[in-house]
């Protein structure tokens, strides 16, 4: 009786574990759909590649969230008891409405558009309407986030040209929509601890970026990592790979700077609550992609060294490491390089 009782001790502690652990969600992000120029690459997906990520999504099982679902997630209210998926949409192209939206609303997937406002007002004509946009909304699907006025590289604006770029959106928000979301995503993924202050000022309590990793609620609330799709990382192959991927057990990661300047480049450590021996890392210091060098301070922690700085606009580091059932767990990180 004893020994039975101990084995069911293991068991339901295990069990507890699992159920506790967190699934972490899959956010997916897209731009343009079916606008295939080759100068338009690396923001566009074409069409037969969108229904093929939507089929995928839809075969595995996962489920779509809405952004209110997210929300109560990263906020603690609700637990998922697997991995979740979270489409969201940048810059409200026109080419996504013809041709992406069509499909979401027939299938009943909730997503975000992150709407940028000034060529909205202007009815550039690669961009979608107001109308469009508050159609988009009425279904009930959609979620209208904060995306600024200009979407101009706030990291080489003045805080207060910043502020005024904010000011504009969420009027242009409350004038056309009724209302101003507090979800941001950071143009071209591009921040500073100076400008998230400020956009929680303004009211944003949920922030993205466009670096890959899997969302977990350790991450940073105000700088989140989003897969971005297009036509070069869209590929099935890598696709049904980031399918397959899973937050790290993460305790902490220090610094927590989001922008290199005059000291680049700067370690990464990084603490887990897991062992992660066999974990790979991979930097694009220098300009291009290597094999970070990983030092173990034990099984838990480790160092990830950079030998050159990275180059300007955008430094990026990915963490994989295999693990069960063929699964994998990623953890990305990126940096706004000035110079």
């Amino acid at each position: 009786m004893t020994r039975f009782l101990a084995l069911f001790t293991i068991f339901f502690c295990l069990t507890f574990e699992a159920l506790a652990q967190d699934k972490g969600v899959l956010s997916f992000m897209y731009h343009r759909i079916n606008e295939n120029k080759p100068s338009l690459v690396s923001t566009n997906v074409k069409l037969e590649m969108f229904q093929e990520h939507i089929k995928l999504l839809e075969e595995s099982k996962y489920g779509f969230i809405s952004a209110q679902q997210f929300k109560d997630y990263v906020s603690g209210k609700i637990k998922f008891q697997n991995i979740k998926i979270l489409l969201t949409i940048d810059d409200s192209f026109k080419s996504f409405y013809e041709n992406g939206w069509p499909i979401l609303k027939q299938k009943k997937i909730p997503f975000i558009l992150f709407v940028n406002t000034r060529e909205v007002n202007i009815n550039h004509p690669n961009y979608m309407t107001w109308e469009q946009i508050r159609e988009l909304k009425r279904s009930g699907l959609v979620t209208i986030g904060g995306h600024s006025f200009s979407h101009e590289y706030f990291v080489n604006m003045s805080i207060e040209e910043i502020d005024e770029d904010i000011k504009k959106s969420q009027i242009d928000y409350q004038r056309e929509i009724g209302e101003i979301s507090d979800i941001f995503s950071h143009p071209f993924g591009e921040t500073n601890t100076e400008i998230i202050s400020l956009l929680k000022k303004r009211g944003y309590k949920i922030m993205f970026g466009q670096h890959s990793g899997v969302i977990s609620l350790k991450e940073n609330i105000n700088y989140l990592p989003r897969f971005s799709m297009n036509e070069n990382y869209g590929k099935i192959q890598r696709f049904k790979r980031i399918l397959r991927s899973r937050p790290f057990d993460l305790k902490d990661y220090q610094p927590k700077i989001t922008m290199l300047k005059d000291e680049n480049p700067i370690n990464i450590k990084l603490f887990f609550n897991e062992n992660v021996k066999g974990i790979n890392c991979f930097d694009n210091s220098g300009g291009e992609w290597k094999n970070t060098e990983t030092s173990f301070v034990n099984n838990n922690d480790i160092e990830l060294l950079f030998k050159v700085p990275f180059k300007k606009r955008r430094g990026r580091v990915n963490c994989t490491l295999p693990i069960k059932n063929k699964l994998i767990k990623w953890w990305g990180y990126q940096y706004s390089v000035l110079k």
